[in-house]
């Protein structure tokens, strides 16, 4: 059989097939991807079109409306099917009669009403109706048909994927926040235009009251140059950054700040004072960092542990580190999270450690020993995002496909696997560390805005709906 027979191919109707009377059709269903397309390409990014919120209110419905849709879908079908290839669209009076909305499934439909040979010109009646049989666009179309018959082989568009990348997780994070008391947070050491910012803006937006902890004169110096308003701060001034982070964690050790927010100064010297055995702010938990990825391609945030602070933890590590986790997705509205536990394969093998690690856990979740979520592992990353890809494997399991936490085996390959998420699949990255008495936002300098507010966000809704962890 010839390959060519599978091919679809598309055939005009010359001036001379045509006759009156004829009709042809298409069907289509209406996505809001089709809209945010259309959007894209024609620039019409009224409330109507974009905003299902708006729409709700003014309509009285959860979708999103659209009308001129239906025009384009005429235009196709005059276009790519009758007449088809060849025709040259002269004129068209549409009008819309009722709203498209998302779900919806339109029948274009156009029919010969008049044909002059000699000009070419061919008039159609045009109509699109929906699946409960209402018109939704009607009028005519002016077309200059082909004079040669044409058939070739239909063109394959190429995939379009859209990617949201204003993180629409995050700021349904930010709006969960709305009501609650904004938390009193050291921002230790601030000294640069970036951390100072950051405090700033969470605190406009109302997410937290900043404790700025660090030299004063160089913290005012950099307000000055930037234009950053410190009138709604409390400045606590010190000599440095080592002084700022022993300030500021005794400050939460005291109960006077319930958040600390990284500044200019290193990583490492604001955690040294948080662990610190006679001074810190340890508790009966292990001390861990969680990212929250909102993904575009992903239908659900990704959180990831341990990448930010734990090198290469133990099986009793992994334990505390997986239940701040579960914790913090509680905090955020997660009844019951999906734990995947990652390795490199999905079989238990002693050649290596995480998958017998991963074995472990999923026991001591069996036994209560990790509470409030379904754990699974050893999972490969393909398998805990793509059902499909697990069922090819063989592989049956209530996480694969659908995680929500993904524990990773060390430090190394959580923290290449966020950078990975961020800068390969355009997604958004904040991240809080849990473990302490407060919640701690490790900033970085390369976060955008967004993931700043966000971290503010977490931090705000864990302190406000966690249970307390003991120590």
């Amino acid at each position: 059989m010839n390959q060519n027979e599978f091919r679809e191919m598309i055939e005009n109707r010359p001036i001379d097939e045509i006759r009156v009377g004829d009709r042809a059709s298409t069907q289509h269903t209406l996505t809001l991807e089709d809209i945010q397309l259309f959007a894209i390409l024609s620039g019409d990014v009224a409330p109507t079109v974009l905003d299902e919120e708006y729409t709700a209110s003014t309509l009285g419905q959860k979708v999103t409306a659209h009308n001129m849709w239906g025009g384009a879908l005429i235009a196709a079908l005059l276009d790519t099917k009758y007449p088809g290839p060849g025709t040259l669209c002269l004129d068209q009076t549409l009008h819309f009669e009722k709203p498209v909305a998302v779900g919806d499934t339109v029948t274009i439909a156009v029919t010969v009403k008049e044909k002059d040979s000699a000009s070419r010109k061919v008039i159609l009646d045009c109509e699109g109706v929906n699946q409960k049989n209402e018109t939704v666009v009607s009028g005519t179309a002016v077309v200059l048909a082909p004079t040669q018959k044409i058939r070739r082989e239909r063109q394959i568009l190429p995939t379009v994927r859209l990617l949201d990348s204003y993180a629409r997780y995050y700021r349904k994070l930010i709006a969960k926040t709305r009501d609650l008391e904004p938390l009193r947070t050291a921002v230790v050491h601030p000294c640069d235009a970036v951390s100072l910012r950051g405090a700033i803006g969470a605190a406009e937006a109302g997410l937290i009251v900043p404790v700025l902890v660090g030299p004063e004169s160089r913290i005012r110096a950099v307000a000055e140059s930037e234009g950053v308003d410190l009138s709604i701060c409390t400045i606590i001034p010190t000599e440095h950054s080592h002084e700022a982070a022993e300030r500021a964690v005794a400050m939460a050790r005291t109960g006077q700040v319930e958040a600390l927010m990284k500044g200019s100064l290193h990583t490492d010297e604001l955690m040294g004072e948080v662990v610190n055995k006679g001074t810190g702010i340890r508790t009966a938990r292990r001390i861990s960092h969680v990212f929250i990825m909102d993904v575009p391609t992903y239908p659900r945030p990704l959180f990831i542990t341990d990448a930010a602070v734990n090198i290469e933890p133990s099986l009793d590590d992994k334990v505390d580190i997986v239940q701040n986790a579960i914790d913090l997705a509680h905090a955020l509205g997660i009844e019951t999270p999906k734990v995947a536990i990652l390795s490199a394969v999905e079989t238990v093998t002693t050649k290596i450690r995480s998958t017998i690690e991963a074995a472990a856990l999923c026991k001591m979740s069996d036994r209560r020993q990790i509470s409030g979520a379904v754990l699974d592992g050893p999972l490969a990353f393909d398998n805990v995002v793509s059902e499909v890809a697990a069922k090819i494997k063989g592989i049956v399991s209530p996480v694969a496909g659908k995680a929500d936490i993904l524990l990773v085996p060390d430090l190394e390959s959580g923290n290449m696997l966020a950078k990975q998420l961020e800068y390969l699949a355009d997604a958004q990255s904040s991240g809080i560390v849990l473990g302490a008495r407060v919640p701690i936002m490790l900033t970085s300098r390369a976060d955008k805005e967004m993931s700043r507010m966000a971290s503010c966000a977490v931090a705000l809704l864990f302190a406000r709906n966690r249970a307390k962890p003991a120590g």
